[in-house]
């Protein structure tokens, strides 16, 4: 019974009637969120709304460090550009230096083929067209099979489980959110490979709030800034 409640609630919050997908984040212009590790404060994630008639143009940036006794140990900076025409995705691309390592991806649509077309540091070739680019902010990726890489363009098959509604209370706020919960589909994968992230979302804004996963560590994303 539990089960059914649950995918009802599903239903209900992403069919194509309740959400208008993109068009549901046109009242958000900047969203910011702090990035901790262990609870500990180490950079930020920025996302910048830039509209023109027709067109979103969402550019992001990631800046975090892991430091101990003053000395730097791991370093991270991305920026990315996510471009939506008429409320549907039209293209990605971002750069990545990942402690010194640098990453990349290009993702455009092949009209032709009804295909995405990914140029990544980690995958080249084509992907469905119903695959989403894994950056969290659009909540359309909780019905999404396969999710690409905002870092290299690599390609994951995730199952996706709504876990329940929860009270998120950030600083002064207080969200009323859905709980997903993120994994890979193909448990052959090596556990660096491995995708299982928990993802929060405001029930009535769908706004993202939280994330968080373990990995060296515990992190967490925590909504500082929206308007």
């Amino acid at each position: 019974m539990k089960k059914i409640i649950l995918s009802i609630i599903i239903l209900f919050f992403f069919s194509p009637k309740g959400i208008t997908h993109i068009g549901h984040y046109k009242s958000f212009n900047y969203l910011e969120y702090e990035l901790f590790r262990n609870n500990k404060l180490i950079g930020y994630h920025k996302y910048d709304f830039l509209r023109e008639n027709n067109i979103l143009n969402v550019k992001s940036e990631v800046n975090f460090k892991i430091t101990k006794l003053g000395v730097d140990l791991y370093k991270y900076y991305a920026e990315s550009n996510e471009i939506y025409k008429n409320n549907a995705f039209f293209q990605f691309s971002s750069k990545t230096n990942q402690n010194k390592k640098e990453k990349y991806v290009k993702i455009n649509i092949d009209s032709n083929l009804n295909e995405l077309i990914i140029d990544g540091s980690s995958y080249k070739g084509n992907a469905s067209i119903d695959s989403i680019v894994g950056t969290w902010w659009n909540h359309e990726i909780v019905k999404a099979k396969k999710q690409i890489s905002a870092i290299s363009g690599r390609i994951i098959e995730q199952t996706v489980t709504f876990i329940g509604k929860e009270e998120i209370k950030l600083g002064d706020k207080t969200f009323n959110t859905l709980h997903f919960n993120f994994k890979s589909s193909d448990e052959t994968l090596p556990d660096s490979k491995k995708l299982n992230t928990d993802i929060w979302y405001d029930e009535t804004s769908m706004l993202w709030v939280k994330a968080a996963f373990d990995k060296t560590g515990y992190w967490e994303y925590r909504l500082k800034t929206y308007k």
